[in-house]
């Protein structure tokens, strides 16, 4: 049997963690904690901010970067339609005359294909699929394959991005027909409606789900149907350094995350913690 010791790098299980042998079906946001196609995006979307807001009297641009940055974080992990509402706000509340909502959306979605279209060739062209996947996510993926759990997928980008991004790194293949993203119709379409979905469908309750997920919405929409929630505070511009980003960290800590990783180098030991083959106390944290 493992000991505490299988845990080779970075760990912290909550006070209130409980191993729940029970689970039968896995939830999985996309960016940033399975892929890394789309690392850098806020690079995109906070100068866009910056260009779109009206400055006020006394701000410095710095100020106002700082704002754009706090806003898009904030809504992080739900539908990028979200971020460009409230865009669109802040600029009315500027004094200025904002375009629809879906509008920004996608300038902001040509913007960053620009950016990314040079990893989704080198994909195509039959780069290795781990340089745009988050450290150990395959491994991790074949351990839930194998053990017989029904794995989902649940993104905030939209879905046509989301099954080809997922086909192109060939995770497609642990997820079948449940792969759900974001929609223009964006009222049709949430995490939580995926969640809520899943147990419906499979007539099972909150405490058989286990979610992985960098953003707050899937680990608060988890732990609001009695879910176990890892946290995957990755630091996406250097994928595999082990080091835990410090504010996924703190920010999902802070909506109720039971476990928080850096990225899945100790899958194999974290599995069977949460299936209760040992117990996580006195194990390498920081």
């Amino acid at each position: 049997m493992p000991s505490p010791k299988s845990f080779s790098g970075l760990i912290e299980f909550a006070s209130g963690f409980a191993a729940r042998p029970e689970i039968t079906h896995v939830l999985f946001d996309f960016d940033g904690t399975l892929s890394i196609i789309r690392e850098g995006w806020p690079d995109v979307m906070v100068p866009m901010f910056v260009e779109m807001l009206p400055l006020r009297s006394g701000e410095t641009e710095a100020e106002l970067r700082q704002l754009a940055f706090e806003d898009i974080m904030r809504l992080n992990g739900k539908q990028t339609i979200y971020q460009m509402m409230q865009l669109a706000d802040r600029i009315r509340e500027r004094g200025g005359q904002p375009r629809e909502p879906l509008w920004y959306k996608h300038e902001y979605l040509r913007r960053l294909e620009t950016r990314i279209a040079a990893r989704k060739t080198t994909l195509r062209e039959g780069a290795r699929r781990e340089s745009c996947l988050v450290h150990g996510a395959w491994p991790l993926l074949e351990r839930l394959r194998d053990r017989g759990l029904t794995l989902y997928l649940a993104s905030g980008t939209d879905i046509q991005f989301v099954r080809e991004e997922a086909a192109l790194l060939g995770v497609d293949q642990f997820f079948g027909r449940h792969i759900y993203g974001a929609l223009d119709d964006f009222q049709n379409f949430s995490k939580k409606m995926v969640i809520d979905r899943l147990l419906a469908d499979n007539h099972v309750d909150g405490q058989r789900l286990l979610a992985f997920g960098d953003g707050y919405v899937e680990i608060q929409n988890t732990k609001e149907v009695g879910g176990l929630a890892v946290a995957v505070a990755s630091d996406e511009a250097n994928n595999g350094s082990g080091k835990m980003d410090e504010w996924k960290r703190q920010r999902l800590l802070g909506v109720g995350a039971d476990v928080v990783i850096p990225d899945y180098r100790d899958a194999a030991a974290l599995l069977e913690c949460i299936f209760n083959s040992f117990s996580p106390l006195g194990g390498p944290s920081i």
